[in-house]
């Protein structure tokens, strides 16, 4: 049995999310399935990193599935670059070890969240920033990215749908960049929590605005009370940037 990587890149903005659903043809893992069994004549069982949600991007998604199939590497991309849809694009397979887990092996992962803050939106940028039509004071918003750095608990930081046991992850760092309106956030961490990053995303946000002063934030962790923190931010600025393993 031969054990084949995949990173992947994709535009989520037409899709409900990586996870596969009763309608496979409207998620990421789904389409990819179906591409893999069509080559392989077998039944085939993708496995992600992480989910991502519906309209969440990936510049780069890592998978792994399983196959009896003899093809090359090289044959199992030119297949899926010529079948999968223009949104979805394979850029690298390769055959690693049978042990090999794309996501109990990760042992990093880095998300991008760009925001398009001007007082008029970018007909181009649209499906994959968020716009934000008040001035962000990006100051504001740095001073309060270390009070997220280190081992919490996010429990104030994650949806209330979340289903994970423990509520504690580390953030290594948090960089926020500006290039004229153009502002990138880009998060680094052991792993990430149901929403987390576009709830620290939106929680940033309203600091940038004000509405949200810095030195709150540790308050907010304190009280594990989701209803403190700010909004969760819109799916189309959120990027899958990197997977560390």
């Amino acid at each position: 049995m031969r054990n084949i990587k995949l990173v992947i890149q994709y535009d989520g903005s037409r899709y409900r999310g990586w996870q596969k659903l009763g309608d496979s043809d409207k998620t990421i893992q789904g389409k990819i399935e179906s591409v893999l069994s069509l080559l392989t004549n077998e039944k085939i069982e993708l496995i992600g990193s992480g989910r991502t949600d519906a309209g969440v991007h990936a510049f780069k998604q890592v998978a792994n599935f399983h196959t009896e199939c003899d093809a090359s590497e090289e044959e199992i991309l030119t297949y899926l670059y010529k079948y999968l849809p223009k949104d979805i694009v394979v850029i690298d397979a390769k055959e690693v070890d049978e042990r090999f887990h794309s996501r109990y092996h990760a042992k990093g992962k880095k998300y991008l969240y760009r925001i398009w803050n001007s007082k008029m939106h970018n007909p181009f940028m649209i499906k994959h920033c968020t716009h934000i039509a008040e001035p962000l004071d990006i100051r504001l918003m740095r001073n309060a990215t270390p009070n997220f750095v280190g081992k919490r608990d996010f429990t104030s930081f994650t949806s209330r749908k979340s289903k994970n046991k423990s509520k504690e992850r580390e953030l290594y760092s948090i960089e926020i960049s500006k290039d004229n309106e153009l502002m990138d956030i880009l998060f680094h961490g052991n792993g990430f929590l149901y929403n987390m990053a576009r709830i620290i995303a939106g929680t940033l946000i309203e600091v940038g605005t004000g509405r949200i002063s810095a030195e709150s934030i540790p308050r907010i962790f304190e009280k594990k009370d989701r209803s403190l923190s700010g909004p969760t931010a819109p799916a189309s600025g959120l990027i899958l940037y990197d997977v560390e393993y």
